[in-house]
């Protein structure tokens, strides 16, 4: 091994496009995606854990209904998890499923607000938690960080 090939880091795989990449080269609004990404897919996994307990606890009758929810809930949440860790290891599939998840939030914010009252709060910050996750994923800095710079 030489001199110039020691200094020079291997290539990543194939799938690992951000592998060998410093934590430096993570640029803000990519943190800031994944971050909101996480924090949903948490909700997500936690309404579906309360929906496991809720079954143990609650009513019978209901119980398998509810299990079943939670089922598909703790599911749902999985993939933003997925998703918000690959965008923190510079994984270029990370992206998509993370901006699914957070347009998915808009319509989901529209129908909070229809309900009215107290609820209207929470449907804006859905809402504006969707609306930040996209523009921070689709921010150019986040495209170079995962794709490279193309020209």
């Amino acid at each position: 091994m030489t001199a110039k090939t020691a200094r020079t880091a291997p290539a990543p795989a194939t799938g690992q496009e951000g592998a060998t990449s410093p934590a430096g080269a993570r640029p803000a609004p990519l943190l800031t995606g994944a971050a909101i990404t996480l924090l949903e897919g948490a909700a997500l996994a936690g309404w579906g854990l309360y929906d496991v307990v809720s079954s143990l606890v609650g009513d019978h009758a209901a119980a398998g209904r509810s299990a079943a929810g939670a089922a598909v809930l703790l599911l749902m949440g999985l993939l933003p998890l997925l998703a918000g860790r690959a965008l923190l290891r510079l994984r270029r599939w990370g992206r998509s499923p993370a901006l699914l998840t957070n347009s998915i939030c808009l319509p989901v914010a529209y129908y909070m607000w229809q309900g009215g009252g107290a609820v209207r709060v929470a449907a804006v910050a859905v809402g504006l938690l969707g609306l930040a996750g996209i523009v921070s994923l689709l921010n150019p800095k986040v495209t170079a960080a995962l794709y490279g710079e193309q020209g």
